[in-house]
């Protein structure tokens, strides 16, 4: 009792302002801004946009073939862990090429859909989920193929070296 009266004390000879605060409004995006936010942030994340952003690797690399000529290079060799720009940006590309099929064909499951479309959307899906897993177990081959040929390497020649190819070297001391 005592301390709610030593508490009112001030609010005697004190007045409380009539103020009107009105609540802001906030409107929600829409689900669709929500979706793209979320798929553009799945795109990047898939594409290593981090390590992009840690290591600043090249967009694409180049090689000398036979000739002398150079030519560009779209996967980093003998590197698992590595990747060009180019490279985690087709991979995450094929990663969500997957994703859109896996959604096309959630849509082809809607009962108001006619039944031509359910076949347009399946067909569809199956085509566009063919294609992101083919050219996936592509990149996977080549990389699969470039590291077997780094782990079966010639022990006379171990860098796999051929006349137009050099290697630079820097040790610290």
């Amino acid at each position: 009792k005592k301390m709610d009266s030593l508490l009112e004390l001030p609010f005697h000879f004190l007045r409380v302002p009539q103020v009107r605060v009105k609540v802001p409004s906030f409107s929600y995006p829409s689900p669709m801004v929500v979706f793209v936010f979320v798929f553009l942030s799945y795109f990047l994340v898939l594409s290593g946009i981090i390590y992009d952003v840690i290591v600043e690797p090249p967009s694409i690399g180049s090689t000398t073939d036979e000739k002398g000529n150079v030519r560009p290079v779209a996967f980093l060799q003998y590197r698992v862990n590595g990747q060009f720009i180019i490279e985690g940006l087709s991979a995450g590309a094929m990663f969500c090429l997957g994703a859109l099929g896996f959604i096309i064909l959630d849509k082809s499951n809607g009962k108001t859909l006619p039944t031509k479309n359910k076949y347009a959307f399946i067909f569809v899906e199956a085509v566009v989920s063919t294609q992101s897993t083919g050219e996936r177990r592509e990149q996977a081959h080549k990389q699969a193929h470039i590291q077997y040929k780094y782990n079966h390497r010639s022990k006379s020649n171990p860098f796999n070296t051929d006349s137009n190819t050099t290697y630079v070297c820097c040790t610290i001391e």
